[in-house]
C-alpha cells in the first residue's frame, strides 16, 4: 500500500496550498465538533466545495469530529451536520467520542471512521477492540514507539496514521483537563488555552530544579521526522500526518513540499535515502519551537525533547526576517499558482456540422456539440488562434495537456463561441468526475438509530442490577426505593488503603495496583481482600492512568488468580487496559473511570453492552448536564485532587535527571499557585494534579439528587491522618446528612460551571 501524505487545512487557502505542494489528502474542521475550534474552519459551503475540489484532483478529504459531544449535540446537531458532507462524498470522519463513533457508523454506514489520537490508543489491544467496532484507521497516541506501532499493524487490519511533523502536546491527547479546570476552555472540546506553553518553576522538597532559563518545563519542541521516514514506513505507517491547522497556508505548503520530495525519493530508491541539509534548514526556518525533536519514535521521553527556553524572545526578529523571503517564495510557488489537472481534448470544426469538443480525464469522457460554424467572409480562423482561445482554462480546475484540433481552412466562429464550447465541456467534465463520489442512497437516518434487539433500552439489566451493591456477586440487593447513595473510595498508597478499610461504610475501595509489594503481592493483596470482606467492602484494583503495549501482560495470571480468590474487579482508566482485560476474560469485572468518557448516552451504551459494572461520570459536565444524564449506573467524583495531565514526559527527568524512584514534584505558575506532579515509575508516566482538591461536601444534597449509582472519594497525596479525617467528613455528609465545617479549601470543578 502506497503511503499517504496527509496535510492540515485550517482554511480553504491552506487546502489548495497543501494539494499544490503534493499532499495526497487533507484533514479539516467544519463549523463544529473539531479539536481546533479557533482555527479559521470552513463553512458548510466551503467544505462541500472542498470535497469536490480534492476529488477533481484525485485526492481525499477527512473531516474532524474529534471532540467529546454532549447529549444534545450528538442527538440534535451531529446528524444534520454530517448529512450534506456524506452525500457530497466525504472520504472519512475522524472521531474521538465513542458515542459519536457508534452513531455515525449506524447513521452513515458507508462513511469510513478514523479513530482520532484524542481517543488515546496506546496499544494493540485497544486497536483490536476499535477495529471490531468498525474503525478502518487509527491515529495512535503520539507517544508510541516504532515497535509499538508495528505491533498494531501486525495484529490488526487497520490503516495506521501517525504524526510526522508539527507541534506536540505535553499530555497524552485526550487525557488533558488542565485548560478546562483552570480556565473552562476544554481541550476535549477543541478550545485548549495551552497552559502547557506557560512558564513554571519546578521544585522538589523545596529545592528548585533545572538550569537558569529553564522556564518552560511542559513545552515540547516541535517534531520533525523527515530523517526517520524509512523507519516509520517500515513500521507499517500508512498515512504520514502533518500537524498545523492553526498555522498559515505558507507553513502547510512549505512543510508538505519537503515531505513530498522525500516520500517520493524513498519510494523510488529506498537504498539512496538521504535528507539534504538545506531541506532540514528549510523546515527549521518555516517554523520550529526551540529546535526540533524526532518525537517518541525512538525515545521514551527526555530533556532533549523539550523547549525549555523561550527562543522567540532571543531570536524572534532574526527569524522573522529570514522567514519573510522564504514565505514569499512559497506563496508564489504554491499559493498563487492555481492547481490544475491535465486533460486531453479533441476539437472538430467543419462547415455544415456542429462544432464537437471531446475532453478526457482519467476514465471520464464528455462530448459537447454546438451549432454556429460559419463560412469565413474575410479573415478565416487560424489553428493557432483557435488553440490560444481553447487553452484559456483559467477559471476551471483543468489545463489542456494535449489538444488535437481538426478544422477546415475557411471557417469562422466568434471567440465567445469557442469560450462557451470550452466552458460547457469543462463543467460537464467536472460533474462527470465528482458524480461517482456522491452517495445517492439514503443514509440510515436517525429513526434507524433505535437500539438493536440485543441492546439495552433504558432499564438496568438483570445481569447488572447488583453492580453498585457492596458485593456484586453476593446477597440480594436492597429494594431501590430504600437504597441510599453508596460511597466508594480509591487509594493510591498502602497507608491510605489501610485507613479506608477501617470504614465499613464504604461499599467499594479501589486499591492502586501498586499498593502491594512485588515480592509479596499475592499475600498482601489477599490479606487486604480478607480485611475488606470482614468489613463488607468489595476490594478492586485501580489500574494505571497510562498503559502501553504489553505492560500488563506479566500481570495476567496474577489478576486471574486474584479474581478467583474474590477480587471484585478493576477500575480502568484507558482503552488499552480494557482491551487487555477483555482478551484475558476479565471484562465483566470492570468499572470505567472518568477518562473513558461517557459524555452522552451512546457512549454509556457502548460500555454497557460490554457488560462493564458501571462507568464514572465525566468531570467536564456541570450539575445541570449531569441531571439530564442517566446516572443510575455511574459513579460521581465528589472528592480528590483531579489529574489535569497524564504525560509520557517526566518533569523530574527533564529538570533533574531520572533515578528510577517515585518523586513528588511541585510546579509553581506565574501567579504562585502550586501543582503537584507524581512520577509513576513502574509504567513510566507523570500525573499533574490540580492545585486544590475537588470537594463537593456542602453540595451533597445536590449530588444525591442526581441519583448516581455511587459517589467516590479519590485519595492521592493525603497522609493516613488526612485520609481518615476527610473520609469521615464525606461519609457523614453523604450517608447521614451531617455536613461539618472544614478549613480545607476546595474547588467545585465543573459542578457549577460549564466548559466551552
Amino acid at each position: 500500500m502506497k503511503a499517504e501524505l496527509l496535510a492540515p487545512a485550517g482554511s480553504y487557502e491552506a487546502l489548495t496550498a497543501a494539494l499544490s505542494a503534493g499532499a495526497d489528502a487533507v484533514y479539516l474542521g467544519g463549523a463544529a465538533f473539531g479539536a481546533r475550534a479557533y482555527a479559521k474552519n470552513l463553512t458548510e459551503e466551503e467544505v462541500l466545495r472542498a470535497i469536490d475540489f480534492v476529488h477533481l484532483h484525485g485526492k481525499k478529504l477527512y473531516l474532524t469530529v474529534n471532540t467529546l459531544l454532549k447529549e444534545e449535540e450528538l442527538e440534535e446537531r451531529l446528524y444534520p451536520y454530517l448529512l450534506p458532507y456524506y452525500r457530497q462524498g466525504l472520504d472519512a470522519v475522524i472521531v474521538q467520542d465513542l458515542g459519536a463513533m457508534r452513531a455515525i457508523r449506524r447513521w452513515f454506514p458507508k462513511l469510513p471512521i478514523h479513530v482520532s489520537t484524542q481517543m488515546t490508543v496506546t496499544g494493540s489491544a485497544a486497536a483490536r477492540m476499535l477495529e471490531k467496532e468498525g474503525a478502518v484507521r487509527v491515529v495512535p497516541a503520539r507517544e508510541l514507539s516504532l515497535a509499538e506501532i508495528q505491533r498494531i499493524r501486525r495484529t490488526t487490519n487497520l490503516e495506521i496514521e501517525c504524526f510526522v511533523h508539527g507541534a506536540l502536546c505535553y499530555c497524552y491527547s485526550g487525557q488533558c483537563l488542565m485548560s478546562s479546570l483552570i480556565g473552562g476552555r476544554s481541550g476535549n472540546r477543541g478550545r485548549c488555552a495551552q497552559p502547557c506553553r506557560l512558564p513554571y518553576e519546578v521544585y522538589e522538597k523545596g529545592r528548585r530544579l533545572g538550569e537558569r532559563g529553564d522556564d518552560y518545563p511542559l513545552s515540547p519542541k516541535d517534531m520533525c521526522t523527515v530523517e526517520l521516514l524509512p523507519e516509520i514506513l517500515q513500521a507499517g505507517v500508512t498515512s504520514l500526518k502533518i500537524e498545523g491547522r492553526m498555522k498559515k497556508p505558507e507553513y502547510t505548503a512549505g512543510v508538505v513540499s519537503v515531505y513530498r520530495k522525500y516520500l517520493d525519493l524513498y519510494e523510488e530508491n529506498p537504498g539512496r535515502y538521504r535528507v539534504l541539509p538545506e531541506d532540514l534548514k528549510k523546515l527549521y526556518d518555516i517554523y520550529n519551537r526551540d529546535g526540533f525533536n524526532q518525537s517518541y519514535y525512538k525515545v521514551r521521553n527526555g530533556r532533549e525533547m523539550m523547549a525549555l527556553k523561550n527562543e522567540k524572545q532571543t531570536v524572534g526578529s532574526q527569524r522573522g526576517r529570514r522567514n519573510e523571503q522564504l514565505f514569499y517564495d512559497i506563496r508564489k510557488k504554491y499559493l498563487e499558482t492555481p492547481l490544475r489537472e491535465p486533460v486531453s481534448g479533441c476539437l472538430t470544426l467543419c462547415k455544415g456540422t456542429p462544432a464537437v469538443l471531446t475532453v478526457y480525464a482519467g476514465d471520464a469522457c464528455v462530448t459537447v456539440e454546438k451549432d454556429g460554424i460559419q463560412q469565413a467572409k474575410r479573415q478565416p480562423l487560424s489553428e493557432a488562434r483557435v488553440r490560444e482561445q481553447m487553452e484559456k482554462t483559467g477559471n476551471t480546475p483543468f489545463r489542456f495537456e494535449q489538444l488535437d484540433i481538426f478544422m477546415e481552412d475557411d471557417i469562422f466562429v466568434p471567440m465567445q463561441f469557442l469560450s462557451e464550447l470550452r466552458r460547457e465541456a469543462m463543467e460537464r467534465l467536472e460533474q462527470e468526475l465528482v458524480v461517482p463520489f456522491r452517495r445517492k442512497e439514503k443514509p440510515q437516518g436517525r429513526e434507524a438509530a433505535a437500539p438493536d434487539a440485543f441492546e439495552k433500552t433504558g432499564f438496568v439489566s438483570e445481569d447488572h442490577e447488583n453492580s453498585c451493591e457492596k458485593n456484586p456477586t453476593g446477597d440480594e440487593p436492597e429494594k431501590t426505593e430504600n437504597r441510599m447513595v453508596r460511597v466508594t473510595a480509591s487509594a493510591q498508597t498502602r497507608q491510605q488503603l489501610d485507613t479506608l478499610l477501617q470504614f465499613p461504610e464504604f461499599s467499594v475501595i479501589y486499591a492502586d495496583m501498586f499498593c502491594f509489594s512485588k515480592e509479596y503481592y499475592q499475600e498482601e493483596a489477599g490479606a487486604a481482600m480478607a480485611k475488606a470482606r470482614e468489613q463488607g467492602i468489595t476490594l478492586m484494583l485501580a489500574l494505571p492512568h497510562a498503559v502501553r503495549e504489553g505492560q500488563l501482560n506479566p500481570w495476567k495470571e496474577t489478576f486471574r488468580q486474584l479474581a478467583q480468590e474474590g477480587l471484585g474487579g478493576f477500575l480502568v482508566r484507558n482503552l488499552e487496559s480494557y482491551g487487555f482485560l477483555e482478551e484475558a476474560g476479565l471484562a465483566d469485572r470492570v468499572v470505567t473511570d472518568y477518562s473513558l468518557y461517557t459524555m452522552n448516552h451512546r457512549a454509556q451504551d457502548f460500555w454497557e453492552q460490554r457488560s462493564v459494572l458501571r462507568d464514572t461520570a465525566p468531570l467536564e459536565l456541570n450539575r445541570h448536564e449531569l441531571a439530564r444524564r442517566d446516572n443510575s449506573r455511574s459513579e460521581l467524583m465528589v472528592y480528590g485532587y483531579l489529574p489535569m495531565m497524564v504525560s509520557a514526559q517526566c518533569v523530574k527527568k527533564t529538570m533533574d535527571g531520572c533515578n528510577g524512584r517515585h518523586a513528588l514534584i511541585t510546579l509553581k505558575d506565574r501567579y504562585g499557585i502550586n501543582f503537584s506532579v507524581k512520577c509513576h515509575c513502574e509504567f513510566c508516566y507523570n500525573v499533574i494534579y490540580n492545585s486544590l482538591p475537588l470537594g463537593l461536601l456542602k453540595e451533597a444534597w445536590a449530588v444525591k439528587a442526581l441519583e448516581p449509582c455511587a459517589v467516590r472519594l479519590s485519595f492521592t497525596m493525603e497522609s493516613a491522618a488526612q485520609t481518615e479525617r476527610i473520609a469521615g467528613q464525606f461519609l457523614g455528609a453523604y450517608l447521614h446528612g451531617q455536613v461539618q465545617e472544614t478549613s480545607q479549601e476546595y474547588t467545585k470543578g465543573h459542578f457549577r460551571r460549564s466548559v466551552e
